[in-house]
């Protein structure tokens, strides 16, 4: 997962580079008075976004197969869990019924 976040983080920074580097070659327009450090962070934002979806594809899922897998530990650790306090909630019931 953090190599997914970090590969996304660099996209996004070479973006970024690009995109300051187009606006203030005039290629690309500016923002209005002092929106224009706003104005190529979201265009960056916006550029970064599909490149990512398309290059991360193979990253991006198994990264979310390895939270799937956590997912379903955590599960069956929680169904043991409750059925050990199931198993010590009728022993007591179970040990009084047979000393009356």
């Amino acid at each position: 997962m953090l190599r997914y976040t970090l590969m996304r983080l660099g996209i996004f920074a070479g973006c970024l580079v690009v995109v300051w580097g187009l606006v203030y070659s005039g290629v690309a327009p500016r923002g209005l008075g002092a929106s224009n450090g706003m104005w190529v962070i979201l265009l960056a934002l916006v550029v970064s976004a599909p490149i990512s979806f398309v290059v991360l594809r193979k990253e991006r899922d198994r990264a979310s197969e390895q939270i799937v897998q956590k997912v379903d530990r955590v599960k069956a650790n929680l169904e043991a869990n409750r059925s050990q306090e199931d198993d010590v909630a009728e022993e007591p019931a179970g040990a009084q019924g047979q000393a009356s």
